[in-house]
């Protein structure tokens, strides 16, 4: 290695955004000085935090998160333009930052967005911390889309997953992508029995509402893709599960374009199969996660090429 130096480009996907977390506690171990950060949705909370240097209060914050705890955090309003408002959480996340704008923080840092009246993606780059973070995180369709200086603005994610563009001129040694998009060995489904609480939960909020479905949509045993008496190896997908899983998809392969365009020093992929992506209570395997990736990535980076690991 030249130098450490590192820019970070923060990627989005929910949940598993926990193993950003993970990445930096692990470049911080090994003494790199991270100095420029892009983020989108959980990839801007999370960039936010560690640009203000409150990042080690959030991640003790969410490790102490149970499934109920959640569930009162996710704020539901159900006749607003997304099934939830999120206010308790940034009001949380406010708590732990502080009144504090982009402009006042040491390390550069951008928050990637979506104008929905444009079309285009926008970068935040001025302004309150806590309002690029509500901005850049409102997923379509489940977080009430955040109105800023006369814009209409939601999830990065939409255009930008992966934003290497907005550190392509940081003065860095390296340059550090870590995508939640990473692709799932055998086509395997998250670990575990099944959906989780929180995912039950707003897939019946998203039944109810009749805004999204017509009124006789059939019961949650019947709210599949497939029949599982004739596909027993198809899984089995709820209507919320089929809205996030489309996201996914969509935003791994706006990724994939990004790394052609900008391709980093180091990619770290965090595979969708980590956790799903309002699994929130799972935060301290998930910063794990990102630890053993980062570790992994670290230990290779003796190679000239870029390194990439995933698990």
């Amino acid at each position: 290695m030249a130098g450490k130096r590192v820019a970070l480009a923060l990627g989005s996907g929910g949940a598993r955004g926990y193993a950003h977390i993970g990445v930096i506690d692990e470049l911080n171990e090994r003494g790199f000085e991270i100095v420029g950060i892009a983020g989108s949705s959980m990839g801007a909370l999370v960039g936010g935090l560690q640009a203000a240097g409150k990042l080690d209060d959030f991640a003790e914050w969410a490790k102490s998160l149970t499934q109920r705890a959640i569930l009162r955090l996710l704020d539901p309003k159900i006749t607003a333009a997304g099934v939830l408002r999120a206010e308790k959480i940034l009001d949380a996340v406010r708590d732990i930052l502080g009144e504090v704008t982009i402009e006042e923080l040491p390390i550069p840092y951008t928050a990637v967005s979506t104008d929905l009246l444009t079309g285009k993606s926008v970068w935040l780059q001025r302004g309150p911390v806590d309002a690029a973070i509500r901005a850049s995180i409102a997923i379509p369709g489940v977080i009430v889309p955040h109105v800023l200086d006369g814009r209409l603005l939601a999830d990065g994610g939409i255009l930008d997953p992966l934003p290497m563009a907005p550190i392509s001129a940081v003065n860095a040694d390296l340059t550090i992508a870590v995508s939640l998009a990473g692709s799932e060995s055998g086509g395997d489904e998250p670990e575990g029995d099944g959906p989780s609480a929180t995912t039950e939960w707003l897939g019946r909020m998203w039944r109810s509402t009749t805004a999204l479905f017509d009124a006789a949509q059939p019961d949650e045993s019947a709210d599949t893709l497939v029949d599982a008496s004739k596909e027993m190896s198809v899984p089995r997908l709820g209507s919320f599960e089929v809205m996030n899983r489309t996201i996914d998809i969509a935003q791994a392969a706006l990724a994939r374009h990004t790394l052609a365009a900008y391709p980093p020093d180091v990619l770290i992929e965090v595979p969708r199969t980590a956790c799903r992506s309002l699994e929130f209570h799972r935060a301290a395997e998930v910063i794990q996660v990102g630890r053993d990736l980062t570790a992994a990535v670290l230990d290779g980076l003796a190679k000239p090429e870029t390194v990439s690991a995933e698990i």
